[in-house]
């Protein structure tokens, strides 16, 4: 059978207190980690489509999959996370004081990014406010959440796990990530309300100061790699004067996706292209299998052996294990958001305008250099690769052999004179 919340924090040997009911105060005001579990296991979600509704009318920023939801849609997805007959919902840490963590979920409404929108999927199901709360004090509160987290997971059958929608991340219904920041693939983005951003007391805008936000100019041969293939824009025009410095005309940003998120919420800005020659997308796909295929199933293992050794306050062991999932977990996270955002360069037309995967000899004080112009993941300036980001490499998208251009340094301003594109 499933483990109950009490039974689950036992397995740790902790000293468990509850149950406390939703609506009322939890009299403990030190730090530990809590359970939120139903009075009794469901075989299926009890998600309330009124509930989701409302949510989606709260927060019209809302997808599934990238695209606008309906109701049954959004509750459909949410089921597929549910596993059959398990009463535990939620677990949490209270790095201060429990009493307060648990103040602030219940303080929060559905589609709210505060008090504390952790668990939001919760705040989904019918007689939500029937949940039980059982918890236990403990310093090393992150230490035993994640423990709570692995023990949660070895405990679901094998038949349920493979029915869920990301079988890869057993958690309980209302967690969306682990403790080290893996995330359940749900799919579901812009969920809730933008936080607007802090402004600084006593400051002043001048809307007529505010300038558009522009972006590199980029060769015709680019294409997205990601969730579908965008337009990109036309290399800017090369200077028609002669014997002075020219200037390439800007081109708006290129923008992939439909914006970025911090945990779950908008930030109102789109996500930037990540430019990337074949190459150099294998070299990510293989870095980014290396570390789902073979050390981060190492890592647990390291985790799980170094638990299995003692009190989690004082195991150098554990701490160090815990250190190195949350870097490739970290990492693992940024490989999949470039690979997904990421616009192949194609080597673009010998003789033409600069653009991304050009190769350009430029002179400059009477020396000539070659530089090839890459995207800021294969810029490596020692090797004459260098960043369409860079102030060089800035200057020169969409000029010509035979331009000149000046580029601003820190150091001053450097004139270049364009000998070939290639």
């Amino acid at each position: 059978m499933p483990l109950t919340a009490p039974e689950l924090l036992r397995t740790l040997g902790l000293r468990v207190d509850g149950p406390g009911l939703w609506d009322r105060p939890i009299r403990s005001d030190r730090p530990g980690v809590f359970v939120l579990e139903l009075p009794a296991p469901i075989a299926r979600a009890p998600v309330d489509l009124s509930l989701v509704g409302r949510w989606l009318e709260h927060v019209s920023t809302l997808l599934v999959d990238g695209s606008p939801s309906t109701g049954k849609s959004l509750a459909a997805r949410l089921g597929r996370f549910w596993i059959p007959d398990q009463q535990v919902l939620f677990v949490g840490q209270a790095p201060d004081r429990i009493s307060a963590s648990i103040a602030g979920l219940v303080a929060t409404k559905l589609g709210d990014p505060l008090p504390d929108p952790r668990a939001r999927w919760l705040r989904t199901l019918r007689d939500f406010e029937r949940t039980r709360i059982w918890w236990a004090e403990t310093a090393a509160a992150e230490e035993f959440e994640d423990a709570l987290l692995d023990a949660f997971a070895e405990q679901v059958p094998e038949d349920a796990r493979n029915a869920l929608h990301d079988p890869s991340v057993a958690l309980p219904f209302a967690n969306l990530r682990t403790t080290t920041g893996r995330e359940k693939a749900h799919g579901i983005s812009g969920d809730l309300v933008p936080e607007p951003p802090p402004r600084p007391e006593g400051t002043v805008i001048s809307l007529a100061s505010v300038q558009p936000e522009v972006g590199p100019a980029v060769g015709r041969g680019a294409h997205a790699v990601g969730a579908g293939k965008s337009r990109p824009p036309r290399p800017a025009p090369h200077g028609s004067g002669a014997g002075g410095a020219t200037r390439p005309a800007r081109a708006p940003a290129v923008a992939a996706g439909t914006g970025g998120t911090i945990g779950g919420a908008p930030t109102g800005r789109e996500t930037p292209p990540v430019y990337v020659s074949p190459a150099g997308l294998e070299k990510l796909r293989a870095e980014l299998a290396e570390l789902t295929t073979v050390q981060r199933p190492e890592v647990i293992h390291r985790v799980r052996a170094a638990r299995e050794l003692g009190d989690l306050r004082e195991n150098a062991d554990y701490e160090s294990a815990r250190k190195e999932q949350s870097f490739i977990e970290g990492r693992i996270a940024t490989l999949d958001g470039m690979i997904r955002h990421a616009v192949i360069i194609e080597e673009p037309a010998a003789g033409g305008a600069v653009a991304l995967g050009s190769s350009i000899v430029v002179e400059a004080g009477g020396e000539a250099e070659s530089y090839t112009i890459v995207g800021s993941t294969e810029a490596d300036p020692a090797s004459g690769r260098i960043s369409n980001t860079s102030p060089l490499g800035r200057a020169l998208l969409g000029h010509r052999a035979g331009d000149e251009v000046i580029v601003h340094t820190p150091g001053g301003q450097v004139a270049y004179r364009v000998v070939e594109v290639g």
